[in-house]
């Protein structure tokens, strides 16, 4: 569907059974959860197949889960929904869903493995083809935040680096590519990209590869801790994760997608969610190139459902019986009000922060963008001032056709920010 300015979508998590629904899958009841989502005005859906339901051995791929992703698909589209589809899950609200051919007795780096990333190719290139009929389909993202798999905190990863980091993402993003010419192939990773030093998937990977730069802002990674609920990068969090991405990304006006958001209790409780939601996305579009803002999530986690992580039951705009909750009737305001006047994109920032993290490419001190770091308080204390801050790589802070680009016409250092 054609839609002019930014998109307003969210990632469907399923009211019965989470995305375990996949198990058990009922279109009936994907069909309400669906009516329920287009009722709030949105335009798309991100989705989760679960990579072990999926391809539970390396060489099966069924077919019926295949047919049953695009059931979820068309249907979607039957509500004019279009649909963004997750491959490689990967990794869901703190569970890992990695094949069994991937593990134990067979365990193997997922990102190194040639036999494993020729699976990976396939399963991925086998959804991309399914799909690629679909005129509401916009494309594949390789996997939920598959870089958490890659290095530290989790348990048992499987290490990398970041030139193998680049050429497994070029990889798989080429077989999307290939199966489904010209859609809107990306890849996602969670906030160590921008903010671990060390870790193999990068900023300069997220800003550069695929066809679009993909960020996910949660304020529980002690942002929220340090600044407080309605502090200036709290609620800034988001914008402040597009801007970031901008001063990696080679193409001065590279589209950002918002693609995960949400307000997570008890650092945002429950009675003033619709207010960060309204705030949080009202910043976000304060942002040039903003594709699209996709919320954290449809539906609430069933109680019913043991050992989740306790924020995770109730980040849903709506509760698993399909009732609006604040948030929800915040982001229907957000969109009605949006759809109803003509698209203004928002000026151009013209003071930028120089970033400086040791080496553009691998970001070995990429720490200083973190909350707490030089670059990050900086950026908030000129936001607090009303500066409206960008972001720039120190070395192209003298690049004068870069910065016009950009409409930058000032670059201070974080050490003249007071």
């Amino acid at each position: 569907m054609p839609v002019q300015g930014p998109r307003f979508g969210v990632n469907y998590t399923p009211s019965q059974g989470w995305f375990h629904h996949w198990l058990d899958f009922d279109l009936d009841s994907v069909r309400r959860d669906l009516d329920a989502i287009a009722d709030l005005g949105l335009d798309h859906v991100r989705v989760f197949p679960l990579w072990p339901v999926f391809q539970p051995n390396r060489s099966l791929i069924r077919p019926r889960a295949v047919e049953q992703l695009v059931a979820l698909a068309e249907a979607a589209g039957e509500r004019g929904l279009d649909v963004n589809v997750d491959g490689l899950q990967g990794h869901l609200s703190s569970f890992d869903f990695l094949p069994s051919w991937t593990q134990t007795w067979h365990r193997r780096n997922i990102f190194t493995d040639p036999e494993v990333v020729a699976g990976q190719t396939a399963y991925l290139s086998t959804l991309a083809a399914a799909l690629d009929s679909l005129p509401n389909f916009i494309g594949m993202t390789i996997g939920n935040e598959i870089n958490q798999f890659s290095g530290p905190p989790h348990p048992d990863p499987d290490p990398l680096t970041p030139a193998q980091a680049a050429a497994w993402l070029r990889t798989v993003l080429a077989a999307c590519e290939d199966a489904a010419p010209g859609r809107q192939h990306l890849h996602a990773a969670y906030d160590a990209a921008w903010y671990l030093d060390g870790h193999p998937f990068t900023p300069a990977h997220a800003a550069n590869l695929g066809a679009m730069t993909a960020v996910h802002s949660w304020v529980f990674n002690g942002t929220a801790q340090r600044h407080g609920r309605t502090g200036t990068a709290t609620e800034h969090h988001a914008a402040y994760l597009i801007e970031l991405s901008k001063a990696w990304a080679g193409d001065p006006h590279r589209p950002v997608w918002l693609q995960e958001v949400g307000a997570p209790a008890p650092l945002i409780p429950a009675e003033h969610a619709a207010d960060f939601t309204e705030v949080t996305v009202a910043n976000a579009l304060d942002c040039e190139d903003v594709w699209g803002i996709t919320w954290w999530c449809s539906h609430d986690v069933s109680r019913d459902l043991a050992d989740f992580p306790e924020l995770e039951y109730s980040l849903g705009l709506l509760t698993t019986e399909g009732k609006v909750k604040p948030a929800g009737e915040a982001i229907r305001g957000i969109v009605g009000e949006r759809r109803g006047e003509p698209h203004r994109p928002p000026a151009p920032r013209t003071t930028a922060v120089a970033v400086d993290v040791g080496d553009d490419e691998t970001a070995p001190d990429r720490s200083v963008c973190a909350p707490g770091g030089a670059f990050y308080e900086a950026f908030v204390r000129l936001t607090a001032d009303g500066v409206r801050p960008a972001a720039v790589l120190a070395s192209r802070a003298d690049d004068a056709a870069h910065l016009a680009a950009r409409g930058i016409t000032e670059v201070v250092r974080p050490d003249q920010v007071r």
